[in-house]
């Protein structure tokens, strides 16, 4: 709903919005796989831990997925706009700064707070777009935007490592900043009025602090499995949490997840669960294949990156086609099309063995490319598509929150089953039969995960559409 007040006029240029949140949604990632490659450069200039490295990559991916649900609902109430504008602006901010942290505690101190700009951005922009955009031509907006996500993750090892060499891993951050300014100056000069689907209710303080804890618990109890024996009973204690917050959350007037919008809206709650599936399925795939190529089949770090760089490209030239085909055929059925061709994929890649060659390599991450596209954009389409537009804010933040729980479900499996296959063992050569072991029984896992979520992405097909949906 736009506030009467502030309705925007003509002025409004879906060029302009559309280049708005394609820069949000490119950096977001970008700043991710580009500082991922920094870290060793990062560890050796303050002396840092490996647990402090690790910690600079998980604090910004915690603050991330912590704020997305609050800020989406914060954003439905006080305006998306203002939410968006405080988000890049922190981003921008805090990017500026990262550079000049005098310890690796300040750097990531400040690294949590640009994740909390990026939750600002990312839950706001696609509300945002869906606002602007007419439905008609939304699958194509989508679809570059969806591309932007994946340009982001596949240029950032690429230009990270050309800044490094040459010009030192401030530079990551350096760059950073004139894209975001420009997005922050179109939104404030371009951009023209308010969207605020649920003005004047109240916002969920005690459910986004039981959601903030629930979830807390969950990702540092998952990420902590192998190392420490506390990890599984704070695990427990975050699905307690979790438990409580949906049950709390049925009952409030004006929650921060509308557990009655998710069980009277079957293709809203199935195409999240698919998400995040997919994303749980999917994730680990680029972590099993940067050490196979590596440790078993002895590539160097840039040639293993030249390979893996295939499957984002992929994304980043088809997501547009298949937002384009979404606006023209159901894109429910293209989404599900997407789970069936990962699927298809990962269980190619549970049969790879140590004499495998590059181009078997190449076809898995051309087959999960393809996938992964046909998927993304009619799948953020359908989700938007699906209900009103004062809920555009919760359904884009549910959804950005399902892709990182997912991934961070990847991540727990993987962990887990490193742990039951090696041990505290280091992967090398001589360890690699281990190591083929976890990871053919990772994809295989991974390849049951996604049949379970075509089934769930099937079953939203079958729904007809209603007022919501042709909204």
């Amino acid at each position: 709903m736009i506030s009467s007040k502030n309705r925007p006029g003509p002025r409004i240029s879906t060029s302009h919005t559309i280049f708005i949140v394609s820069a949000v949604q490119f950096l977001a990632p970008f700043m991710m796989s580009a500082v991922g490659v920094a870290l060793p450069t990062i560890g050796r200039f303050y002396g840092a831990s490996a647990v402090s490295l690790a910690l600079v990559e998980m604090i910004y991916m915690l603050a991330v997925t912590l704020f997305l649900l609050p800020v989406g609902r914060l954003a439905d109430i006080t305006g998306r706009k203002k939410v968006f504008v405080s988000g890049v602006a922190l981003f921008a901010l805090a990017t500026i700064l990262l550079p000049f942290s005098p310890s690796i505690g300040i750097l990531i101190t400040i690294r949590f707070f640009q994740g909390i700009g990026v939750s600002c951005t990312v839950s706001t922009s696609v509300a945002i777009l869906s606002s602007v955009v007419p439905k008609e031509k939304r699958g194509k907006a989508m679809g570059i935007i969806v591309a932007c996500v994946y340009l982001g993750l596949s240029a950032g090892p690429t230009l990270a490592g050309t800044m490094i060499s040459w010009l030192g891993w401030q530079w990551i951050f350096f760059s950073s900043v004139p894209l975001a300014m420009a997005a922050l100056i179109l939104t404030l000069t371009r951009l023209k009025g308010e969207w605020k689907g649920a003005e004047g209710e109240a916002f969920d303080w005690v459910g986004s602090l039981i959601y903030m804890a629930a979830l807390s618990c969950l990702i540092v109890g998952g990420s902590r499995l192998k190392s420490d024996a506390w990890a599984p009973d704070l695990m427990t204690a975050g699905m307690v949490c979790m438990a409580g917050f949906a049950f709390f959350e049925y009952r409030h007037p004006s929650p921060i997840l509308d557990i009655r919008l998710l069980l009277g809206n079957r293709v809203l709650a199935f195409s999240n669960i698919a998400t995040g599936i997919n994303y749980a399925a999917s994730f680990g795939l680029t972590f099993f294949f940067s050490l196979y190529l590596q440790v078993v089949k002895g590539m160097s770090a840039q040639t293993a990156g030249f390979v893996l760089v295939v499957q984002p490209i992929i994304q980043a030239l088809l997501s547009p086609l298949s937002g384009t085909l979404s606006d023209k055929m159901s894109p429910a059925k293209l989404s599900t099309a997407g789970m069936v061709i990962c699927a298809a994929g990962l269980g190619v890649a549970a049969f790879l063995g140590q004499d495998a060659e590059t181009r078997q390599v190449l076809v898995v991450l051309i087959i999960m490319g393809l996938g992964f596209a046909a998927f993304s954009t009619p799948n953020m389409t359908t989700v938007m598509g699906s209900v009103g537009s004062r809920h555009y804010g919760i359904a884009a933040s549910l959804v950005a929150t399902m892709r990182s729980i997912g991934m961070l479900t990847a991540m727990t499996i993987t962990t887990f089953l490193l742990s039951m296959f090696m041990g505290d063992a280091e992967v090398s050569t001589a360890t690699a039969p281990g190591f083929l072991k976890t990871m053919h029984t990772a994809f295989i896992i991974f390849a049951l995960l996604s049949l379970v979520g075509i089934i769930f992405s099937m079953a939203r097909v079958k729904q007809t559409p209603g007022p919501e949906l042709k909204h």
